[in-house]
């Protein structure tokens, strides 16, 4: 039989978890499953981002009239022709979480989707996930400073037990070393208070390095060896995450070695604690992963409508699996790429084509990986 897809589902995602029977989308609600790829700002329900532009009135005419059509295209269903495509969604969903107080309220109602039981006629749905390492980039506003935005963040997800919420803080490649550092400092500093931080992770568009444009220009000018990609000035602070006992993970190889900053390496020699996506590495690289068990996070939807894989038979997943290497299934964005953690689970228990075809057995070991992949609060 088939099951209706949830409202906010779509595309290969939908197919999948329409081609189960009830039986089978009851067997991945029962599994303990960790979501470790969970970006905030691209997993906010669509209500909540709509029910903040309506409340919203200090916003100039451009702004709102820029939020309402990024929502028009959330709430259309995104369409991408590649990745680079994909981080020009923010700016609106950025201007409506400016403030501690909006941010608190899409933390909290992220957390919600995740982490809380639903109702479905006179059924109880259980949680998305049994445990969930929610990240984001702190941003500073004029309304609030980045220890601020990472203070709104916790408050929420320290409402919920160790054992269920953490936070990751990320940097993003396209800051500036400074900023990286200081992002870098709030979370060692956060952590030594007790407070819920357990890891920090590198993001941004993976075509860009991470430093500025001024100072791009300005090496490039006394060096024309300078690659813009080349991310050996992150390392003193990818350092002090180590020192402080804290877990690291970085996006990397996300595009192919055409498209990709010249910076894998780098990166690597950073001693990662997992990875997100590792879709293109060479041989080298894959063979230091794999000896050195360091788990991927797997966003398959993610993916496929970035339009770095071609379709499931050709995703890394498939060698990663044969190498019985660690794995563990996550969301990436739920609201741009229309998914959940129950349907990314069903594009591995579905039939081939619409799913990788695997047995429940096998579906059951991804998801023990992914719990035992957790930056587990110290």
């Amino acid at each position: 039989m088939t099951h209706d897809s949830a409202p906010d589902i779509a595309g290969p995602a939908a197919d999948a978890l329409s081609s189960l029977t009830d039986s089978q989308i009851s067997f991945i609600r029962s599994l303990p499953k960790a979501e470790l790829h969970c970006h905030l700002n691209g997993s906010i329900p669509l209500a909540t981002l709509q029910r903040l532009a309506a409340e919203r009135d200090d916003l100039t005419h451009e702004v709102s009239e820029a939020v309402k059509s990024g929502l028009e295209t959330l709430k259309q269903g995104v369409q991408l022709s590649a990745i680079g495509d994909f981080f020009g969604l923010f700016p609106a969903i950025y201007s409506l979480t400016s403030n501690p107080t909006a941010l608190r309220e899409v933390t909290r109602d992220v957390l919600h989707v995740f982490l809380d039981p639903k109702s479905e006629g006179d059924q109880t749905i259980p949680p998305e996930c049994t445990y969930l390492e929610l990240r984001s980039t702190p941003r500073k506003t004029p309304q609030m400073t980045r220890k601020q935005y990472i203070e709104a963040v916790l408050e929420e997800v320290e409402a919920y037990p160790a054992d269920k919420a953490a936070l990751i803080v990320s940097v993003d490649r396209r800051m500036s070393v400074d900023d990286a550092l200081e992002c870098v400092s709030l979370a060692v500093n956060l952590k030594s208070e007790g407070r819920r931080v357990v890891g920090v992770d590198l993001c941004g568009d993976p075509k860009v390095g991470g430093f500025t444009a001024s100072f791009r220009q300005q090496q490039q000018t006394v060096d024309s060896s300078f690659q813009a990609g080349d991310m050996k000035e992150f390392i003193p602070a990818f350092e002090m995450v180590h020192k402080a006992g804290l877990g690291l993970t970085l996006h990397i190889a996300e595009v192919s070695y055409s498209e990709l900053p010249p910076d894998t390496d780098v990166l690597l020699s950073t001693r990662p604690t997992r990875l997100g996506h590792a879709t293109f590495l060479n041989d080298a690289e894959q063979k230091y992963i794999c000896d050195n068990k360091v788990p991927i996070e797997i966003c398959l939807t993610s993916n496929l409508l970035c339009k770095t894989v071609t379709d499931l038979e050709s995703h890394h997943i498939n060698a990663y699996l044969q190498q019985d290497h660690p794995v563990a299934i996550c969301t990436d964005d739920i609201l741009p790429f229309r998914t959940s953690l129950t349907a990314e689970y069903a594009l591995l228990l579905a039939k081939q084509p619409l799913g990788l075809g695997l047995t429940g057995e096998q579906v059951e070991k991804i998801a023990r990986l992914g719990m035992a992949s957790r930056f587990t609060p110290s």
